[in-house]
């Protein structure tokens, strides 16, 4: 009798050690798509006069065409950078998204150190500029809209910024600014560019930032920033409300985000080194619209390029991918392949 009931227990502790660890399993197992994206060679065309310089800001216009915000040549060596000359040559690109080649350029003499830009529903061209510690609007032909900030005076309040990095504009024409290097907050604009809101602090807590280096919206207003140093993405509503966060584990910096609001997809870039000086690369993240990850390429596989720093990402309408490189000084393109 003992036996039998000794025999019993333990096959009904097999029974449940069992069960856990198939529960276990469906819980942790992640999502991964079986799509993949294919380096596009080739692409940009740009003529040999052409000097591209770090390509630190990407959008797309309501034409399809890639407009890259770029450094022609200046650096970022040290700091502090305000007291840099403005930059003479062209920091502001047009490119044809099929065939590669620039339409058109301007920005010559406005500029210190490009940082971010975005391009809103009306093709107004948005950037920042970390040396000038100050925010522009420009119309789609380059004549300045609006101003925000001081010109090379840093600060934290309503008119002051201190290396402001990345705009994020909403339907409504409402901005929100990622401020930045030295300010660890958002801050929201009305339309006309009156001071709303903010939000953060430096510290790695919920809501927290060091550096956030980029940022964009989705169609519900939710505010997604790459938390730089923090390498993480935090999510927000509209309100500046904490939602969700993904940590990336791995590497030691998350640079920047978008949004392909058709697919409703999030995508992030990552950066490593190893002991601050073997440079690993980069990898390009994609997400549904509650981070749960759905693919990782570049650094770490399916990818054949040369490696990389990528700054700013970009999807166009055929959800093809376009980052900018500023360890090589280039923009790349991948198209998308679909899985079967």
């Amino acid at each position: 009798m003992k036996y039998k009931e000794i025999s019993f227990l333990y096959l009904l502790i097999t029974i449940l050690i069992l069960g856990c660890g198939n529960s276990e399993k469906k819980e942790t197992k992640k999502a991964i798509s079986s799509d993949y994206y294919e380096l596009v060679n080739d692409w940009p065309k740009l003529p040999n006069s052409f000097t591209l310089g770090s390509p630190t800001g990407l959008g797309l216009d309501t034409n399809g065409n890639i407009i890259v915000f770029h450094r022609s040549g200046r650096a970022w060596d040290s700091m502090p950078i305000s007291h840099l000359p403005l930059i003479t040559k062209n920091t502001i690109s047009t490119i044809d998204a099929k065939t590669g080649k620039i339409i058109k350029s301007w920005g010559k003499n406005l500029f210190i150190m490009p940082h971010g830009l975005e391009v809103d529903n009306q093709n107004n061209i948005w950037v920042t500029d970390c040396g000038l510690h100050q925010v522009f609007k420009f119309d789609s032909n380059g004549n300045l809209l609006m101003t925000l900030g001081e010109a090379k005076v840093s600060g934290n309040d309503a008119e002051h910024f201190n290396l402001p990095t990345d705009i994020a504009v909403a339907k409504d024409g409402s901005f929100y600014i990622s401020d930045g290097y030295e300010n660890s907050r958002i801050v929201k604009f009305s339309k006309e560019g009156k001071y709303l809101f903010e939000w953060g602090k430096f510290g790695n807590e919920k809501g927290e930032f060091n550096i956030p280096h980029g940022i964009d919206l989705d169609n519900e207003a939710n505010v997604y920033v790459a938390d730089r140093e923090n390498n993480r993405i935090q999510k927000f509503d509209a309100k500046g409300n904490f939602i969700a966060l993904w940590q990336n584990k791995i590497t030691e910096q998350l640079y920047s985000v978008t949004i392909d609001n058709k697919n409703n997809h999030l995508f992030g870039i990552d950066y490593m080194t190893v002991n601050d000086s073997i440079v690993k690369g980069s990898d390009i993240f994609r997400f549904d619209l509650n981070l749960n990850q759905q693919l990782q390429f570049g650094r770490t596989g399916f990818y054949d390029g040369p490696i990389s720093r990528y700054h700013d990402i970009l999807i166009d309408n055929e959800r093809s991918i376009y980052v900018g490189d500023i360890l090589g000084n280039k923009v790349q393109k991948f198209k998308l392949k679909k899985g079967e």
